[in-house]
């Protein structure tokens, strides 16, 4: 079967794209791992989204798929959206038609793609970190919290995400240590304030994390202190790691430029990249502003104009 339009990822670009690709009447599917994408990490509740004075990411994702979904079970063929769950591996161009190659070997065509593939956390790239991934290193507070409960453990960054992070974890750890390179914290001063009223969570900075260490769980982290000029040992059990996301991208090269942050640069008139109906929308692109409701507007914006595209070249 030949798509009108494949659409990578399930957070709020690709699940908006997908509800108009429905409603514009075009033969759709939806590639991807989980839905939610950045949100299913989020640890504090969602306060910016219209509709919703406060809403945790987990159960936003959940609405979101619900709404999805509605969609799959139409009766006519067009309007009908596909889900396919699973990971993309490389998107080729032969002519005028795309194929798409997913990690279970299966090979979907189309004439048009929109990648919404958003971010993945950026790793620390330390000794250590890939062996205890899952014993005690996470990417994932909202997932991951309640593992660590009476625990000492160390969030790694010192933004907002890495705040919010400590905050959330300190219902269950008991101390908490938020570790920051640069020599001056990054958070705003709100939530600093709540950190401090925990009076469980340390912040230090001026620290690098060099080495995570451990028998079968994590058991320290082995960080820098810049000021002093010396390897310190923290122990801890758990280790968060908040230091910002890189884009998924790494099914598409030699298809798209990328910027300096390795985002999919496109036009943000068309949505479209340097190749001619290949699509990106939400975080995996060049947008300035990283935000839900952001995303979701780009997902909308990019699906009407691959239908617009559609019409002009059949």
């Amino acid at each position: 079967m030949l798509y009108d339009v494949i659409i990578i990822g399930g957070g709020p670009a690709g699940v908006a794209a997908g509800i108009y690709a429905s409603r514009q009447r075009l033969r759709a599917i939806l590639i991807t791992k989980s839905f939610g994408g950045q949100m299913a990490r989020k640890a504090v509740a969602i306060e910016n989204y219209p509709g919703f004075e406060e809403i945790s990411g987990l159960d936003l994702i959940k609405k979101f798929e619900k709404h999805l979904r509605k969609f799959t079970i139409q009766r006519s063929n067009k309007g009908q959206i596909k889900i396919e769950l699973g990971s993309v591996l490389k998107i080729k161009k032969a002519g005028k038609v795309f194929s798409v190659l997913t990690g279970k070997k299966k090979e979907f065509k189309s004439k048009t793609v929109l990648i919404a593939s958003g971010a993945d956390p950026r790793p620390l790239e330390v000794p250590g970190e890939k062996k205890f991934i899952g014993k005690g290193v996470s990417y994932c507070t909202a997932c991951d919290a309640p593992l660590y409960a009476g625990k000492d453990v160390a969030v790694v960054g010192g933004g907002n995400s890495g705040f919010e992070a400590a905050l959330f974890l300190a219902s269950w750890a008991r101390k908490l240590y938020i570790l920051e390179y640069s020599p001056k914290i990054r958070a705003e001063e709100s939530i600093q304030e709540k950190a401090k009223k925990t009076g469980k969570i340390k912040v230090i900075t001026s620290a690098v994390l060099k080495k995570v260490e451990g028998t079968n769980f994590v058991e320290s982290a082995i960080y820098q202190d810049n000021i002093m000029k010396k390897m310190i040992s923290l122990k801890v059990g758990g280790i968060f790691v908040e230091i910002g996301s890189q884009p998924a991208t790494s099914f598409v090269k030699g298809l798209v430029d990328f910027s300096e942050r390795d985002e999919i640069v496109i036009d943000h008139k068309t949505m479209q990249t340097k190749t001619p109906g290949l699509f990106a929308a939400g975080d995996v692109s060049d947008i300035i502003f990283k935000q839900i409701v952001v995303a979701a507007g780009e997902g909308t914006k990019a699906l009407l104009a691959i239908s617009n595209y559609l019409q002009k070249n059949g």
